[in-house]
């Protein structure tokens, strides 16, 4: 009987796994690999160009969860990866969350990978690493956005852990590496001038390849009177935005998105 108590009582933890491939053909993008395992699941909409949606079906991410995503691009193909929905993560039990993300892109692809917000809840514990590797000549856009607590629901991050790590690379050579850790009381960690200067919503949007030099002056211009930066540094344009609440730091990363590339924001944004 104590046994089964302890078999009912352990917490349920989430894997999930998901491995797309695409390539193309000489005339469009096509999807030539897809796996999918667990609680990570993908929909490709009907619609202009190719769009590959990702969905966690177990409600959100708490400790202990393991989730790991590959997406590799053939020459040429031109690809938009985005989620269904914002990634909620949740009070930890024991050990940290764990994501893992690898991106490839051949030479001419074009991968936009433009994941919804991620939301942390007090208590959280997460350890995330996104991995890009391109050939030369491929186009990149990227955005990572992190919401420390809903203010709206009066939520305040006394406790967490964050370890979340970027890396980029083209033809084997490191172009840019971004880590960041916060652990204890992160709303005091936010507060400090040097690390968010009191926001609660913060985001990293970076481009590499062909004509994104030429666009830092319009990334400036699009985030003019936000609490925001663009630089060009190692042949990566890179934004940084600070906000209050995700709202706001929707509004800005949609300006800067703008300037990035052809056409709107993938439709599941727009809900």
């Amino acid at each position: 009987m104590p046994a089964r108590q302890d078999a009912i009582a352990a917490p349920q933890r989430a894997r999930g796994r998901l491995d797309l491939g695409f390539t193309h053909d000489g005339t469009d993008t096509r999807l030539d690999r897809f796996y999918q395992e667990g609680c990570l699941k993908a929909r490709l909409p009907r619609g202009p160009g190719v769009e590959a949606v990702a969905l966690n079906i177990s409600g959100g991410i708490a400790g202990g969860d393991a989730l790991d995503i590959a997406l590799a691009l053939t020459p040429r193909a031109v690809v938009t990866f985005t989620t269904q929905a914002a990634e909620r993560v949740y009070r930890v039990l024991e050990a940290p969350a764990r994501i893992r993300t690898r991106l490839t892109a051949g030479a001419g692809a074009r991968l936009h990978y433009l994941p919804q917000e991620t939301i942390l809840f007090d208590g959280f514990s997460l350890d995330r690493a996104l991995d890009i590797d391109l050939c030369a000549g491929a186009e990149f856009l990227g955005v990572e956005s992190l919401i420390f607590g809903r203010l709206a629901m009066g939520e305040i991050l006394r406790e967490g852990y964050l370890r979340d790590r970027i890396s980029l690379s083209r033809d084997g050579a490191l172009l840019w590496q971004d880590s960041t850790r916060l652990e204890g009381d992160i709303a005091a960690g936010l507060d400090r001038p040097g690390v968010a200067a009191g926001a609660r919503a913060v985001a990293s949007v970076f481009a590499v390849g062909p004509g994104m030099a030429e666009r830092l002056g319009a990334v400036r211009a699009a985030l003019t009177s936000a609490h925001a930066s663009a630089s060009w540094t190692g042949d990566v344009l890179l934004a940084r935005i600070l906000a209050p609440d995700a709202a706001a730091l929707r509004h800005v990363v949609a300006r800067a998105l703008a300037v990035l590339r052809p056409g709107p924001l993938p439709r599941v944004w727009q809900g």
